[in-house]
């Protein structure tokens, strides 16, 4: 029989459309991170994450009394006694800017650092990955944990009493939210890093690594356990200097 009469073939993962990448990426990811490889695609998924950010930003600056929980901490920190009122006041009015400003503004900060980072290390595990690939990876391999991370939060935030709320504990996914204010703050350092969501993520991105970049498996969960490890140390060591 000829080509001409021959049946046509069934779509290859390369043809996905967008609207296929964001559901497949939550119950088809092996064949999503595929079809990224050959078409490397992010701006959707990184818009639809800085929405998100905003909209959670948005819902907790309206539930809870931010200026409130800001100078509480104020009040909590060891050099409490030596800040006047009005540097008080003038802390507090720059924690609330800088929190409803540079919350949505980590998702393309964290987009192009992290993507750069996958990019380096894969190169330094053997592999290969152009910017674009790197930054379809992080995108998408974030967006099911963060849509997740923030219907967990709007639940907290919604059925809550505002006053109860603990702003940095909206998704108790680690064992970190089991400890009370009371606890060191480089204990709950280290076991929030250790999240449900955020393995979740590393799952997803170490899966898109190896279909995209064509490493093995243990390649790629070298470059996502080395970026995790990175940021375990980064948190503990923050909580040490500085008591967060």
């Amino acid at each position: 029989m000829s080509d001409s009469f021959a049946p046509p073939s069934a779509p290859t993962g390369s043809e996905i459309s967008t609207g296929e990448t964001l559901t497949g990426v939550f119950f088809e990811p092996s064949r999503t991170f595929e079809a990224l490889r050959s078409r490397p695609r992010f701006l959707v998924a990184a818009v639809i994450l800085f929405v998100i950010a905003g909209v959670v930003t948005a819902v907790l600056y309206s539930r809870v009394d931010m200026s409130a929980f800001i100078r509480e901490r104020i009040e909590r920190s060891p050099n409490a006694a030596q800040i006047s009122e009005a540097q008080k006041d003038t802390q507090v009015k720059l924690g609330k800017t800088i929190g409803m400003i540079f919350i949505p503004l980590s998702v393309p900060i964290a987009l192009a650092i992290g993507s750069a980072l996958y990019l380096l290390l894969v190169m330094a595990f053997g592999g290969s990955i152009s910017y674009m690939q790197s930054l379809a990876v992080w995108a998408y391999s974030w967006l099911p944990p963060s849509v997740l991370g923030a219907v967990i939060a709007l639940l907290v935030l919604f059925l809550k009493a505002p006053d109860t709320i603990v702003p940095e504990r909206l998704v108790a996914t680690n064992p970190g939210a089991l400890f009370g204010e009371d606890a060191s703050r480089v204990l709950v350092a280290l076991l929030s890093q250790f999240d449900i969501l955020r393995f979740y993520g590393l799952f997803l991105a170490a899966l898109g690594l190896r279909k995209v970049a064509k490493i093995s498996s243990g390649q790629a969960w070298g470059v996502v356990l080395t970026l995790w490890f990175l940021g375990l140390l980064f948190a503990v060591g923050s909580a040490a200097l500085f008591g967060r």
